[in-house]
């Protein structure tokens, strides 16, 4: 059976593009909140949602995530209410692919063969956890790929010919390139570099692989959409949401457009790139 997330990929390629794959913390800045950006991501043109976990020791995110996941914890969002919040929204759309990324943390204290039940039913299509190396995964990859649920995994500039196999090993759905060294939101993608590691990888796995971290506005986008399979954007998206609140942090009644009407743009921007040749 195809998996939303192939199909995803696969109108993608009909339409000759890239897909748009955007990240928002679930939660941020209040769950009603969130529901509505996430309802608003899919019609706005995002192709695929990461939806972040709120974790208090968000160690591979910049300070825009870090401050986005302060937020929802304080607004009570907890791993059960993440899964909520997406049950609600597959109400409404059952195509859209939905990933949750995050920490194993919240997942092992939440119970694996729970969490892993309770995410299938809620309708979540994948995981990014991006603290759990491929040593590791008896703990959650191997299990989540049993209960029907993608498990993505990172590669980043340091991952060489050596350590890219046992990367790629588990890894379903789609390969994640993290595009520089370092923390979310903190520099800028060479497309060049990009599209050099792209090929690399390519020539480890028939999966597609998807561009993230450095990513914030649509030329940027339309870049990165014409080496790779997909462009992954979310510390953008954060600033935008975050611009938005009042000076306590609370959301306004332009909080939902000033995240919606970015990814539109970026959609825009991916849509108008015309990808390199395999």
């Amino acid at each position: 059976m195809t998996t939303r997330i192939e199909a995803r990929f696969a109108k993608c390629r009909a339409e000759g593009r890239a897909a748009l794959v955007t990240y928002v913390m679930a939660g941020d800045p209040d769950p009603e909140t969130s529901l509505a950006i996430l309802k608003s991501l899919p019609k706005a043109g995002a192709d695929i949602v990461e939806f972040g976990l709120p974790f208090t020791d968000p160690m591979a995110d910049g300070p825009s995530i870090q401050a986005a996941g302060l937020r929802a914890l304080k607004a009570g969002q907890d791993t059960a209410g993440t899964l909520d919040l997406v049950r609600r929204f597959r109400a409404e759309d059952a195509d859209t692919p939905v990933i949750l990324m995050g920490y194993f943390n919240p997942l092992y204290v939440y119970g694996v063969d729970r969490f892993l039940a309770d995410a299938k039913a809620a309708g979540i299509d994948g995981l990014i956890i991006v603290d759990l190396p491929p040593e590791e995964d008896d703990e959650l990859c191997l299990p989540a790929l049993k209960a029907g649920l993608a498990f993505i995994r990172l590669a980043t500039p340091t991952t060489d010919d050596k350590r890219l196999p046992a990367v790629l090993a588990n890894t379903a759905g789609f390969v994640y390139y993290v595009s520089i060294t370092g923390i979310t939101g903190s520099a800028s993608a060479d497309t060049e570099q990009v599209a050099a590691a792209v090929s690399r990888i390519k020539r480890h796995t028939h999966l597609p692989v998807c561009v993230g971290f450095g990513i914030r506005t649509p030329d940027q986008a339309r870049a990165i959409a014409s080496r790779a399979d997909g462009a992954v954007v979310g510390t953008a998206l954060v600033d935008a949401l975050s611009a938005s609140l009042d000076a306590e942090g609370r959301a306004t009644g332009k909080t939902v457009a000033a995240v919606a009407d970015l990814v539109a743009s970026l959609a825009q921007g991916v849509r108008g790139a015309k990808q390199a040749a395999e």
